[in-house]
């Protein structure tokens, strides 16, 4: 201190605020980032000149009324297999996690034997099952009450069969999703919940379930879109969906590859729109598990346009 309310500093050199971060250069990443460039650049050329593919082709059957009519067909059926396994889903896996073994006992057997075989095997089990069964009737047993009856082959229908095969399977895996998806909420929940005389079933429908939706959503979004392509399987049973239609068409004209195109296309745009319906339907039931939502893609982009807007306008 030279003087009354005065005070030397020291010199400025050397000081942190002069010491400059390099930032770590990643080589090996932009080489990486340059083959695969080079590899997609070639592989998206040699496609778009093949001759071969005849994209003429493609796109000449890619609105076909015959392909729209499998895809009509393939949404139906995914839509209506999806319900029966989500209720039946719902169903068993209540009666799984019941503590009497009389009901969780029939509910673990039927898990088992449907995951046990392939889903193939049940579509074609379904699509014979006039072989051992020519009349069917359900009623109640032991009484010879009915409330339908008729030939198997007239009940049990292509389409049926195509809706029981997969139906029935998902059903098994949908009740492990939601299973896992109770078993997340907190026992004290339920224990509250009780405690101020709700029933098992108000509890379950009123506390339980919308809490473990963000557990079964996810999954069941991938089983949704798993399903639209596991629908492919009842072209063997001769169910005229959008695989079927496709093959009908290529085994008159001798274009297998570009009818299998034309399926691809429209399996990716199907599947494409069951992607963000996933997501949306994913960010609604997490509300409550963030302070604040992530943005959607949509968001991001009207927000890289508005900095865009903004720099430019300076």
């Amino acid at each position: 201190m030279s003087g009354p309310g005065r005070i030397e500093t020291p010199p400025t050199a050397g000081r942190p605020d002069d010491i400059r971060a390099v930032p770590v250069r990643h080589r090996g990443r932009w080489v990486a980032v340059a083959l695969i460039l080079l590899f997609g650049a070639s592989l998206i050329h040699s496609v778009a000149t093949n001759k071969l593919l005849e994209w003429h082709v493609v796109g000449h059957f890619l609105f076909d009324p015959r392909i729209i009519d499998g895809v009509v067909l393939t949404l139906e059926l995914t839509v209506t297999a999806m319900a029966i396994g989500v209720i039946l889903g719902v169903a068993l896996a209540v009666m799984r996690l019941s503590p009497n073994p009389l009901v969780s006992g029939p509910s673990w057997l039927y898990i088992w034997f449907f995951r046990a075989t392939p889903v193939l095997v049940q579509l074609l089990f379904w699509y014979n099952i006039a072989a051992i069964y020519p009349r069917i009737s359900l009623g109640i047993p032991f009484v010879g009450v009915e409330f339908v009856h008729g030939s198997a082959n007239t009940v049990i229908t292509t389409y049926v069969a195509a809706l029981l095969g997969l139906g029935l399977n998902e059903g098994a895996y949908m009740a492990e999703i939601v299973r896992a998806g109770i078993i997340s909420v907190g026992e004290g929940q339920t224990d509250a919940a009780q405690s101020l005389g709700m029933s098992r079933l108000q509890i379950m429908r009123r506390i339980v379930l919308p809490q473990a939706m963000r557990v079964i959503i996810p999954p069941t979004g991938n089983e949704t879109i798993s399903m639209l392509k596991t629908s492919s399987l009842a072209s063997v049973i001769t169910l005229t969906e959008l695989l079927l239609a496709t093959e009908n068409i290529y085994s008159v004209n001798f274009k297998p590859i570009q009818l299998l195109i034309v399926a691809s296309i429209w399996y990716a745009a199907m599947t494409s729109v069951l992607y963000v319906g996933q997501y949306y339907l994913e960010r609604h039931y997490g509300r409550g598990s963030a302070r604040e939502m992530p943005a959607t893609p949509f968001q991001r982009i009207r927000r890289g346009l508005f900095s865009l807007r903004r720099e430019a306008t300076r």
